[in-house]
């Protein structure tokens, strides 16, 4: 049972046995039907032939995603007292997700008032969290303000975008964006947060399954559409292909130890934290090509057999080069830079073989393709494990 009330104060960043609560794991449950409307407004671009139209919306909703997801990440990982004020505050934050979800078809139409609303009722239960530490961490309290601040005033810009004409062009956004990713740069300089290596590798690993779940379920979604036109040898090869898929890019993501990587290096963390937006976007955007796969063979759509490997294809490249950019400048990687590169430029190729292989070999390709770099660097780091003993 959590206490009513203690005081909040900075927790140890070394402290032993830090896992993700039960409340953040609700928290990031919110955030299931917001990806989820993202991808479908992807793939239902895709499929339309209108790839191009989609993308922009898509990196644009996705950011709202996972900004608000990373802002509350950041906080609680330093923060978290879980006592009732501070459940109270997380349950405003988990109807602002809720709002902001129910907000994303519309704004791939072109009206992110919705989103903007979802947003003004999170950044309402964030600024007065970081408020709360403020008052109560004077260590902290610099830091705390600069926050609060900084939310608040880019908040403001958010909400006045809605009044422009059709809410603004579309560099508006990008110049609101980057104010928000200013905000914390700026508030660390006076002290730096203690978030917990630890705690925040798993916080991001778990978004990670997140998103890999997300794919598992749009396809599932697709599949059961295509069941209608029969199930054949086709259809299953790609619900096969594009279940490895997800498979080998969990392996590999998780074959590089972040949470120790993180504990021995806390400067390179903005590039660490900052550059899984392009690998969560890419990574769900994989979801929306495989469901948009699962629509060619249905004959749903106007895409054809390129574009339609290029939706799969293109993220999954942009996936395992943000895996080395993420984690070479942390530390010396086990996977192997060069071959990850080269992993990456086969899988792009991968696409002109569509016409030809069609989308379920092109599928079958990108499989192999992964399966075979993981099995390289699997087999490449046996010796140093053997070297290294039981103990390691």
């Amino acid at each position: 049972m959590p206490p009513l009330r203690r005081r909040m104060v900075a927790r140890d960043p070394g402290e032993p046995h830090r896992v993700s609560t039960p409340l953040e794991l609700l928290f990031d449950l919110t955030f299931v039907d917001a990806v989820y409307q993202a991808v479908q407004g992807l793939a239902g671009g895709t499929e339309d032939g209108r790839l191009g139209d989609s993308i922009t919306p898509f990196l644009m909703t996705f950011f709202a995603i996972w900004w608000v997801w990373m802002n509350f990440t950041w906080f609680a990982s330093a923060y978290d007292v879980d006592d009732v004020p501070y459940r109270l505050t997380v349950f405003v934050q988990l109807a602002g997700v809720l709002i902001l979800a129910a907000g994303v078809p519309s704004a791939f139409a072109g009206d992110v008032t919705t989103m903007t609303m979802g947003y003004l009722v999170m950044r309402v239960g964030l600024v007065a969290l970081w408020l709360r530490a403020a008052a109560e961490d004077p260590a902290g309290r610099a830091t705390a303000l600069r926050y609060a601040v900084g939310l608040s005033v880019t908040m403001a810009f958010w909400v006045a975008r809605l009044a422009l004409p059709d809410q603004g062009p579309t560099w508006v956004f990008f110049i609101l964006a980057a104010l928000d990713l200013s905000v914390p740069p700026i508030a660390e300089r006076s002290r730096a947060t203690r978030w917990h290596p630890r705690h925040m590798a798993e916080r991001y690993g778990l978004f990670t399954i997140i998103l890999l779940g997300e794919s598992v379920f749009a396809s599932t979604y697709a599949v059961e559409r295509a069941v209608a036109q029969g199930v054949g040898a086709e259809l299953i090869t790609i619900a096969l292909a594009g279940l490895a898929i997800l498979f080998a890019l969990w392996w590999i993501y998780f074959l590089e130890p972040a949470a120790e990587r993180l504990e021995g290096r806390r400067d390179p963390s903005f590039l660490w934290w900052y550059g899984h937006y392009v690998f969560f976007a890419a990574l769900a955007a994989i979801g929306g090509g495989l469901e948009t796969a699962v629509a060619s063979y249905a004959h749903h759509g106007e895409a054809g057999p390129r574009l339609v490997a290029a939706s799969v294809t293109v993220p999954v490249a942009i996936v395992l080069v943000m895996l080395w950019a993420l984690n070479a400048p942390i530390r010396r990687m086990n996977a192997h830079p060069a071959l990850l590169a080269a992993t990456a430029v086969l899988v792009l190729l991968a696409t002109f073989a569509a016409p030809t292989a069609g989308v379920p070999g092109t599928l079958l390709l990108i499989a192999a393709l992964l399966a075979l770099f993981l099995t390289t660097t699997l087999v490449r780091q046996a010796p140093s494990r053997r070297t290294a003993g039981p103990a390691e």
